[in-house]
């Protein structure tokens, strides 16, 4: 069985607002974060910074403005553009999470991520991907095609 993503979704907007806020997040975190670590090591773990609530090094500061620039490009482009980077970057999100939460204690934590990022990163992965679920875009026939494949199914 094929995954059921709805075409025009009547949230759609509101959908690619959160995942637009999430990515602004991310850029606005990562822009004060490589202010406030500059000049530090690239790679610390010894002199990160607290910004907006995460700890932060150069290196992690740098990834949040990559990430924060395409999730948030991609949510202000729209149509189906959003959809597959937001599949894509909840994706990602999870798989970071899920890699800081398996390094924390230990040298290859690059990142200096604390369990308050690993939180934030899972939630900001939840935001993005659930977006993902909700903001496929397609013409109308399509959506009302698939609209009543889908309820003729449930009521068989």
């Amino acid at each position: 069985m094929a995954a059921h993503f709805p075409i025009n979704h009547h949230l759609r907007p509101l959908y690619r607002l959160l995942s637009a806020v999430a990515g602004l997040y991310m850029l606005v975190f990562g822009v004060v974060g490589f202010v406030q670590t500059s000049g530090a090591p690239f790679f610390t773990r010894d002199e990160t910074e607290w910004v907006l609530g995460l700890r932060t090094n150069p290196a992690f500061a740098l990834l949040s403005i990559i990430a924060g620039v395409v999730v948030l490009g991609a949510n202000i482009i729209g149509r189906n553009v959003a959809h597959q980077i937001n599949q894509l970057a909840g994706i990602v999100l999870v798989v970071v999470g899920m890699w800081s939460l398996a390094v924390m204690q230990t040298e290859a934590n690059v990142f200096a991520f604390s369990m308050v990022n690993v939180i934030v990163t899972f939630i900001l992965a939840g935001i993005v991907g659930i977006a993902s679920l909700y903001d496929r875009v397609g013409p109308t026939a399509s959506a009302r095609a698939e609209a009543d494949k889908h309820h003729s199914a449930s009521v068989a």
